[in-house]
């Protein structure tokens, strides 16, 4: 005992820094061997925890140095056993929901008061557990800071489970806060299809857009479709927001440049949207697998931005860094000692 607790202690800080991204890869590589086609989906699908992943391993990499866990005193504490089977419950519940009937019980549960996707709830509240649990193994690692440190992996696989949630009891566009922005997203989509050369049609079909998009050249080659908000990209906007506003509010840059970060990210992200949208159509008029690119590689377009975003705005920070060292070091020498001397702004 007294050894084990000897080589804890030699590699404590950062084997205890790894041990929440630990805790979730044995899960998810079961959930692979099990279902291993649910991760080839983005929509419904679980890519989204992959990218979960990375977000823990991303909010590791920037902050090694100062993320700083709890010391193990002795190995055997309340805190340690609170801890220890923290990191088991991922795990545990993934053998619960597949091997005891816990998912058939969420099915049947979720069908018997008129959910109407049931058979997707399961998933649904899979990633909801798992947001919880993560929370819960990090705030006993490293305290009330550690849930500020990771807030954005918790959040969007949070978010991802509230939208999976909405969207199964709020079908066909059924949730109107979320379906307000669909129509304009519809419109643009039809402005760049028309500038492509195609002839759209726009019309209403109960709560969603109904757009039809066809090639003059071939009046036969046309593609409609019924437009509602997973289809519009809310969901990307939605989740963008979240982790933009997280990963902004640490930075240490001024209010008015966070707020053009967040404009710039949004536009983006809406415009991917619109491009996500125009390349359904125009895979549905050439006859190619719609289905494939609008349950995968389509929300992949957004949330690769998403998760990518975080690193260029790190990067422009850089850039911008070494622009203003570069400015001050090519300043003459006597502006420099007439800046310096100088007692009131310009």
């Amino acid at each position: 005992m007294q050894s084990i607790l000897s080589i804890l202690k030699k590699h404590e800080n950062p084997l205890l820094k790894l041990l929440p991204l630990l805790a979730f890869a044995v899960p998810l590589l079961w959930l692979y061997f099990l279902h291993s086609a649910s991760f080839e989906l983005m929509w419904k699908g679980r890519t989204f925890q992959l990218f979960f992943i990375w977000l823990i391993a991303l909010e590791l990499i920037l902050n090694w140095e100062t993320i700083q866990p709890k010391k193990i005193d002795k190995l055997i504490s309340a805190r340690n056993i609170s801890f220890t089977i923290a990191l088991l419950l991922p795990t545990l519940y993934v053998a619960l929901s597949n091997y005891t009937g816990l998912n058939a019980a969420i099915v049947a549960a979720t069908r018997q008061i008129g959910v109407t996707w049931w058979e997707s709830m399961p998933l649904s509240t899979e990633y909801l557990v798992f947001s919880v649990l993560f929370g819960l193994m990090v705030f006993l690692q490293f305290g009330k800071k550690g849930l500020m440190d990771f807030s954005v992996p918790a959040f969007f696989l949070g978010i991802v489970g509230a939208l999976y949630t909405i969207d199964n009891v709020y079908p066909y566009g059924q949730f109107t806060p979320f379906q307000l922005l669909v129509p304009t997203t519809a419109t643009l989509a039809a402005a760049v299809l028309g500038l492509m050369g195609y002839e759209t049609n726009l019309t209403m079909a109960g709560s969603m857009p109904r757009l039809t998009a066809m090639d003059p050249a071939y009046p036969l080659r046309t593609a409609t479709f019924d437009i509602a908000w997973p289809c519009a990209g809310i969901e990307s906007l939605l989740i963008f927001t979240v982790v933009a506003l997280l990963f902004l509010k640490r930075m240490p840059i001024s209010l008015r440049t966070k707020i053009g970060y967040f404009a710039i990210g949004a536009a983006v992200t809406y415009f991917i949207n619109i491009l996500r949208i125009v390349t359904i159509f125009t895979i549905g008029i050439n006859s190619g697998d719609v289905q494939l690119f609008h349950f995968y590689y389509g929300p992949l377009y957004s949330i690769a931005w998403i998760v990518a975003y975080p690193l260029v705005i790190l990067g422009s920070q850089g850039l911008w860094r070494k622009i203003v060292d570069k400015r001050k070091h090519n300043i003459p020498q006597e502006n420099k000692e007439a800046f310096g001397t100088c007692s009131k702004p310009i």
